[in-house]
């Protein structure tokens, strides 16, 4: 068997020995490092706010509360889990050696009982709050209150919103305006790209799709300017397709509907297909009078023969809305795009 030597020589003719930074220095260092990893991150999220758990109507809070309750009934295992697992490993670490060593060990009836007890009562809790809630925040159904509700047609077009007000004959893009501790009765269709209607202060979102009409019921308790928008990707020009929503005191919304009433534009048949044609950026805009049945029309367009007679038995007698099919397949293209 060969064996090396290991030849060693004067320290001088190895030359100095390379310099190494203290260990406090490194954990400083490593120390400061963090600190500004954390600063920077609180600093990003700085201008982060959560609209969603500010609500400013009944629904909202209702389903802020629902999202608490359920979080908090979903930590009760989560945050045992965590400990526990901390725990354990720590508890059970190779230099513990005072800790029981059983490898053999496999069952415990009490552990099974406690394991499989706690999340059963949690997900049965959890089933009747959704089941009751589905329920009461049903987005179909009419909120309770002596005071008459506001109709409002709502029309997602590409890229904009169109806001009919029907027992007032005006109407507005990009902009709604409603009383405040007033229910609000929307309908929602469609032009063609299905678009999602949220107002995330107020409460439930729903979808709005082309030849299909669906409902929302809302309310707004304190007065000021809350955020709509599309939740839903439906284009490039999706990024900019939202609305402000003005809950003001009743005598602010009568002046907002009298000034609408004063705008020289009118919503005729042609000005909507004018408006339908899809744009980006569309600023708020004013009409004082809509045409008849026109909400109608836009949903029941897809349902009616090449000769513009219904079909499917639909018997309507709102006149069709007719358009051009190039720019109709030009909003799909430029999503699939």
């Amino acid at each position: 068997m060969r064996t090396h030597s290991i030849r060693r020589g004067p320290a001088v003719e190895a030359g100095p020995p390379l310099s190494q930074p203290p260990r406090s220095s490194r954990l400083s260092a490593l120390r400061g490092a963090a600190s500004i990893a954390s600063a920077g991150a609180l600093a990003l999220l700085g201008g982060c706010s959560s609209v969603l758990m500010d609500p400013k109507g009944d629904i909202g809070m209702q389903e802020k509360n629902l999202i608490l309750i359920a979080l908090g009934l979903m930590l009760l295992v989560v945050i045992p889990v965590i400990a526990l697992t901390l725990w354990f490993a720590w508890r059970y670490r190779a230099s513990n050696t005072g800790a029981t060593y059983a490898p053999k060990w496999s069952h415990s009836t009490a552990i099974e009982i406690v394991v499989w007890t706690i999340p059963c009562i949690i997900v049965i809790t959890l089933g009747a709050l959704i089941w009751r809630t589905t329920h009461s925040l049903d987005p179909y159904k009419p909120i309770e209150s002596q005071v008459k509700p506001i109709r409002v047609d709502v029309v997602a077009l590409n890229w904009k919103w169109l806001f009919i007000y029907p027992d007032y004959g005006v109407a507005s893009v990009n902009q709604l305006a409603i009383p405040v501790d007033t229910p609000v009765s929307f309908r929602l269709t469609a032009e063609s790209l299905m678009n999602s209607f949220f107002i995330p202060q107020l409460g439930s979102q729903v979808y709005a799709m082309s030849g299909m009409e669906t409902k929302l019921h809302l309310i707004a308790n304190q007065p000021g300017t809350y955020a709509g928008r599309s939740a839903a990707f439906s284009g490039p020009g999706f990024s900019d397709m939202h609305f402000d929503t003005l809950a003001t005191s009743r005598a602010d919304f009568d002046a907002w509907i009298a000034r609408a009433k004063a705008s020289p534009a009118m919503l005729s048949r042609g000005a909507y297909e004018q408006l339908a044609v899809p744009g980006e950026k569309a600023p708020v805009a004013l009409y004082s009078n809509v045409a008849p049945g026109l909400f109608e029309g836009v949903v029941d367009k897809y349902m009616r023969d090449v000769h513009g007679n219904p079909i499917c038995g639909t018997g309507t007698n709102v006149p069709a809305l007719t358009f051009d099919s190039s720019v109709a397949h030009a909003p799909a293209v430029l999503a699939a795009e």
